[in-house]
């Protein structure tokens, strides 16, 4: 690096440290939190999992504290009651997302449902979405498909351990079954499996690779976010990847669209659907809005409901007296001469007691989706700014005592057997930007996870319990796979 580089660098830093320190002085009354270095902030700090980093500072800062991330002021939110304060009088003010470079390249210069700025363009996704795309109608319309693929994950897992207990591993299972059935519903194609039935197995590999790239890149993980000089020189290179995946996606997505609209398949997919609105309301229908869409339903409403599995059954081979209540609940309510099927759920209070407990101890984004303040606010009494980034700590909200009792860090699908509890949980998010994909996400589990109770019999591949340390990410999963002894329960072996 040359000595000029250097000098601007060094002059550059300074500068904007001088900036933090005036603004931080200039800001009264803000939630108190760690000291801070110059140009960096509090990052140093910031370790993965980022929900654990942020319990341990709201244990000496208290429910609501400060961060600065860069130039950047973040507010961490750590309590139930500061949690409906930020969706309830403040709702609207909290509505925004901050804008990163992921959002810019991937979300279509954040004009996706999940990145878009509080507006009409917004409300407008937002409205399509619940009303064409997530609708109860829509949904309960696909269900032949989420049958179908969950039958085929315990069709291929009955082949696999059928001579007695064998040891498998369901991480990717879940995972390819997930993704599967979004893409059913989105475009009627199967991408993943021994068993994929596209033609065109170039588009499927092209898929898995631009889906392998975008998923760790969720999130905000790029310091330039942060601290703008290393915006300027890209010098991990993050900027110049995300405009090639960028691109690789758009052209995917597109293709899909086209396909549907030349009337080369003749399905009824969201894609279809979504272009009969198109020929009557162009504007509020464009192929742009609708390969946003997709976009959304892929990243948001695969990985999210895959992990999801991944936890519950982790905590339930570490709790086999649970599976047994389930699965005798199950017995006394289905039977055992026919499989589980989506309306049966609802006689199943115990099983979706599990589910519940599992989005409440081991929710798959912790942090929720950021929010950004589009103006002044105040947070139980602190000052919060314009432009600060707020995070909700739903890891730490769903483990507080005062909130679940003394036993708030145990595995007990019996809590929710008190009426009002589920209205708890913050797994989906609270107010205006909550996830509307909720609904579907929990007919997923419930049903796959019901099966996998029925129709087999689950023991740990060793005596120890199973290993719950978590990986990193926005969507927290496992940091190790989850592998299990898995056999056909005999009323299901033929």
């Amino acid at each position: 690096m040359s000595p000029l580089l250097c000098l601007s660098l060094i002059s550059i830093s300074f500068l904007l440290t001088l900036k933090l320190l005036f603004k931080s002085r200039a800001i009264n009354k803000l939630p108190p939190g760690p000291p801070y270095l110059p140009l960096i902030g509090n990052l140093h700090q910031l370790k993965q999992p980022f929900h654990r980093t942020f319990y341990n500072l709201s244990q000496k800062y208290g429910k609501v504290f400060s961060l600065w991330f860069g130039s950047r002021l973040v507010v961490v939110v750590s309590s139930q009651t500061a949690a409906q304060e930020c969706f309830s009088k403040n709702d609207i003010v909290l509505a925004n997302r901050p804008h990163f470079l992921i959002g810019k390249y991937i979300g279509h210069n954040n004009t996706t449902l999940a990145l878009s700025p509080y507006g009409d363009h917004w409300r407008n996704l937002r409205r399509i979405a619940t009303l064409e795309v997530l609708s109860n109608h829509r949904i309960t319309s696909f269900l032949e498909i989420r049958r179908d693929e969950i039958l085929r994950l315990v069709q291929k897992l009955a082949q696999e351990c059928s001579n007695g207990f064998k040891q498998v591993e369901l991480r990717s299972k879940f995972s390819e079954m997930t993704f599967n059935t979004i893409m059913r519903m989105v475009s009627g194609k199967r991408y993943y499996g021994d068993d994929c039935d596209v033609t065109d197995v170039e588009e499927a590999r092209q898929f898995r690779a631009i889906i392998k790239e975008l998923v760790p890149l969720s999130g905000a993980n790029n310091p330039g976010d942060f601290i703008t000089v290393l915006r300027w020189f890209d010098f991990d290179g993050l900027e110049s990847k995300l405009k090639r995946i960028s691109k690789r996606t758009d052209s995917f997505l597109q293709g899909l669209i086209d396909e549907h609209r030349c009337g080369k398949r003749n399905t009824n997919t969201m894609i279809d659907h979504l272009l009969t609105r198109q020929q009557t309301h162009p504007e509020y229908y464009t192929d742009q809005i609708i390969k946003g869409l997709i976009l959304v339903m892929l990243l948001a409403g695969t990985d999210t409901s895959s992990v999801t599995l991944e936890w519950a059954m982790s905590n339930l081979l570490n709790h086999p007296d649970i599976i047994k209540r389930a699965r005798k609940e199950i017995d006394t309510q289905i039977g055992e001469d026919r499989f589980i099927d989506e309306p049966d759920i609802s006689k199943l209070n115990y099983l979706q007691n599990i589910v519940h407990e599992t989005f409440r101890l081991n929710p798959a984004a912790p942090l929720l989706v950021p929010h950004l303040s589009s103006e002044d606010c105040t947070l139980e009494g602190y000052k919060v700014p314009h432009n600060t980034i707020v995070l909700v700590n739903a890891w730490t909200i769903h483990r507080d005592p005062k909130v679940w009792g003394d036993n708030s860090t145990q595995f007990k699908p019996e809590r929710f057997e008190k009426e009002g509890e589920t209205n708890k949980l913050l797994t989906f998010g609270i107010g205006r930007r909550a996830c509307p994909g909720a609904n579907l996400a929990q007919r997923t589990v419930n049903l796959t996870l019901g099966l996998l109770i029925q129709c087999f019999e689950w023991e740990r591949t060793t005596h120890k319990e199973i290993d719950m340390l978590e990986g990193k990410g926005l969507v927290v999963s496992k940091k190790i796979p989850l592998e299990v002894m898995c056999k056909v329960r005999a009323p299901f072996a033929n």
